[in-house]
């Protein structure tokens, strides 16, 4: 990788690191997250819930957490690795010449990473945005309950396929956040390393959630609509593909509905990118004098 790259932590790191952030910036912001989706919700927001009981399906949120952004964590620093090098070594030990310009290896990276992450995120966002939105009483237990009681009559293939309803839009929306935020995010970071003038030094964990949230802010307002999709795709009674959505929402209900919930969705993220980018960087610092 170039030189105003530092060099990825080890897999022990981001795993623990990516872990701890998930997990602070799901419980930090749970609430926000839920007058989001009772916003995008076709049924309407105070229908599904309004601003009453704001932690429904918190439960499930937090089971994903963890592994879920310890498995992005772990895939895209590994990833950075790999294709910031071309693995031959120097005489002086450098790694040897970057496979890929800074910035698509970010985006490669972030892209395997948001894959990885979403075999976990995608059925623990299933249960939770239908507790969010008031269904099965509002409780993520009896969400759950409700997709697995489809087994004795439906099998399992019918029971995976409504656990990973909305996979695809999920996958959708999620790439190009983090072919926005986290290319952002770095180049935050090497300007400052660059501007510091302090050779290979990280920046610190304040920092990183500075350039967290304002990356985090542009990727979310410019992947709304992608969001709105998903949130109705899951929401919905009946299986339905993304392209019937987005036709009938078209038709029915015009532009505005595609941008349902920016505010918040921009809010949250801003303050989330903060949260998770500053902490993970701040575990990755402290793992990194410890070691």
């Amino acid at each position: 990788m170039s030189s105003s790259s530092s060099s990825p932590p080890p897999f022990q790191s981001a795993l623990l690191a990516g872990a701890l952030a998930g997990t602070t910036v799901d419980l930090s912001l749970f609430p926000l997250d839920t007058l989001k989706t009772r916003l995008q919700s076709s049924a309407g927001f105070f229908p599904s819930g309004g601003f009453s009981g704001i932690y429904r399906g918190i439960g499930s949120a937090l089971v994903g957490s963890a592994p879920g952004a310890a498995f992005f964590f772990c895939t895209y620093e590994a990833t950075k690795g790999l294709l910031g090098s071309s693995g031959g070594g120097g005489a002086n030990g450098d790694r040897g010449a970057a496979l890929l310009p800074d910035a698509a290896t970010h985006m490669v990276a972030a892209s395997l990473g948001e894959v990885a992450a979403c075999a976990v995120r995608v059925p623990t966002e299933v249960v939770k945005q239908r507790a969010q939105a008031g269904l099965h009483g509002g409780s993520s237990a009896a969400a759950l309950r409700a997709i697995l009681g489809r087994y004795p009559t439906h099998g399992l293939g019918a029971v995976w396929r409504e656990m990973y309803r909305g996979w695809g839009i999920t996958v959708f929306r999620e790439v190009p956040f983090t072919v926005i935020q986290f290319p952002l995010w770095e180049a935050m970071k090497a300007w400052r390393r660059r501007r510091r003038g302090d050779g290979g030094g990280d920046v610190s964990g304040v920092e990183s959630a500075v350039f967290g949230s304002v990356a985090g802010a542009i990727a979310a307002a410019t992947t709304t609509p992608l969001d709105v999709l998903k949130t109705r795709v899951m929401l919905s009674k009946e299986r339905v593909s993304v392209g019937e959505v987005f036709r009938r929402m078209a038709r029915e209900e015009g532009v505005r509905p595609f941008f349902a919930g920016v505010a918040p969705r921009v809010t949250w993220i801003s303050i989330g990118g903060a949260i998770f980018l500053g902490s993970y960087q701040w575990a990755i610092n402290t793992m990194r004098t410890m070691a």
